[in-house]
């Protein structure tokens, strides 16, 4: 009996190491038939655009490149099949918006954005989780991918924010004031908004171009457009609020309303000029002196007045950027034998 089960469990042994042989054979034959996941890191540093209630999408080329800021961003992705991945990446993107930047040509002149004067940059920090699809197939493995590879991603972020305007005291000081906290539609007010988040979703969506250097390096360019959940990125949405709720915050009551300033916010430029132009052509006044008079007459930024410009769309941002990937190999190899 016990002769029998010595040679029960011999035969077994022999069974498993003939089907281990097989198996690794098998993946073996296989080998160049089956696609080898693999890993990349990158990192990649690029552009950032804004649009929103100081760049419209109706002027896209000047709102793309007249405000363009700088980005920078690390990624980890994973490659499952030739056409599918994942990546969790984080981004660091300074969007930026001025109404006389954008508006102080004479044609643009005219319009409210330039009276209205306002001025933000806003450092946005984006985690995000998306899918690749590639539109040129990887290979059977990470070193027999294309030469060139063109994707499409898509997924979720979220995005911390928190948006600044350049804020000149009395004596002449500089500084990056902080927006949300001072409420300057009104926010937090009895009849007002609540205090807008500082954190919000995001939907990145994009393409890229892929070039392979070596075995283990990529070089890449992707643009990403951002439809956000908010229209705060700017501090700009709704209308203009009571001046009274700012009497015992000077810097909150200078930053609601920028409109009767005379020179722009960030370069600090005569504004007066253009001034007169806007007078001339919505009031129909020819010669008037003193337009901060004719615009405060006409009931210019009056509480209740429209402040933002658009408020049925939230505002995006546009990241481009150069990435460097640097490729993780997955490797397949049999277990050892003992």
């Amino acid at each position: 009996m016990s002769r029998n089960l010595k040679l029960s469990q011999a035969n077994f042994a022999l069974f498993v190491v003939i089907a281990i042989l097989g198996c690794c054979g098998k993946v073996h034959a296989q080998y160049k038939s089956i696609f080898i996941p693999y890993s990349t890191v990158g990192f990649g540093v690029g552009t950032s655009n804004y649009y929103g209630d100081m760049a419209a999408y109706s002027r896209p080329l000047a709102s793309t490149f007249k405000m363009m800021r700088w980005s920078v961003g690390a990624n980890y992705a994973r490659h499952f099949t030739p056409r599918l991945g994942a990546r969790a990446s984080f981004t660091w993107a300074r969007i930026a918006g001025d109404d006389f930047k954008m508006n102080n040509a004479p044609k643009y002149q005219t319009n409210i954005l330039f009276a209205r004067n306002l001025q933000f940059r806003n450092d946005l920090k984006e985690f995000s989780l998306q899918g690749i699809f590639n539109l040129i197939p990887d290979n059977r493995s990470y070193d027999r991918r294309p030469q060139f590879g063109a994707y499409l991603f898509g997924g979720i972020a979220m995005t911390a924010h928190n948006p600044k305007t350049l804020y000149v005291d009395a004596d002449g000081n500089k500084d990056w004031v902080k927006l949300q906290k001072l409420g300057t539609e009104g926010q937090g007010n009895e009849g007002y908004a609540k205090p807008y988040s500082l954190v919000q979703f995001a939907i990145p969506v994009g393409i890229g171009l892929r070039y392979k250097i070596n075995a283990r390096f990529d070089i890449s360019a992707e643009l990403g457009f951002r439809f956000t959940s908010t229209d705060y990125l700017d501090d700009l949405h709704g209308n203009y609020a009571d001046p009274a709720l700012f009497t015992n915050d000077p810097v909150a009551f200078a930053l609601s309303n920028r409109a009767y300033e005379p020179t722009s916010v960030k370069k600090g430029k005569d504004r007066i000029p253009g001034l007169k132009n806007f007078v001339q052509f919505n009031y129909n006044i020819p010669d008037a002196q003193d337009p901060f008079s004719e615009m405060q007459a006409q009931g210019f930024a009056a509480p209740g007045s429209g402040r933002g410009n658009s408020p049925t769309l939230n505002d995006s941002y546009l990241t481009g950027m150069i990435h460097l990937h640097y490729i993780i190999p997955s490797q397949v190899k049999c277990p050892p034998l003992k």
